[in-house]
């Protein structure tokens, strides 16, 4: 735990805290290395950047990008955040009533938008349609 609380950029004393005592960061932080700690080939993360001030999105999602790379995991990231899923995505499937609308490329995705839905979502991200 400690080389993963390094890893993760969190001090060994770290460990000792209890969970209210850390930032939110901090704790995006805690919760990766915990994750990473038993060597998944797949993440699942939901919102993972949610409650995050921008500067601190764009640290843990450095951080996330570089563990991924790092131990060749692969990673199901469900957001809204269009900012994010364009940094860090590959490919993209939009979902709306439960069904999938669109599925490509990111750069495909988020400059083509296909789907009402997914022309929604670009529309109301701050990312926007060429």
């Amino acid at each position: 735990m400690e080389e993963l609380a390094e890893l993760v950029g969190l001090p060994v004393e770290a460990l000792a805290r209890r969970a209210r005592d850390f930032s939110g960061g901090q704790l995006k932080r805690l919760n990766l290395a915990r994750a990473m700690s038993i060597e998944p080939s797949v993440l699942i993360l939901d919102e993972p950047f949610s409650g995050l001030d921008v500067s601190l999105k764009a640290q843990v999602a450095n951080l996330l990008d570089s563990l991924l790379r790092a131990r060749r995991a692969a990673c199901l990231h469900i957001s809204h955040d269009l900012s994010m899923v364009a940094h860090l995505a590959d490919e993209v499937i939009v979902l709306d009533a439960g069904g999938i609308v669109e599925r490509g490329s990111v750069d495909e995705i988020l400059t083509h938008p296909a789907a009402p839905a997914t022309r929604r979502l670009v529309a109301a991200g701050s990312l926007r349609a060429v």
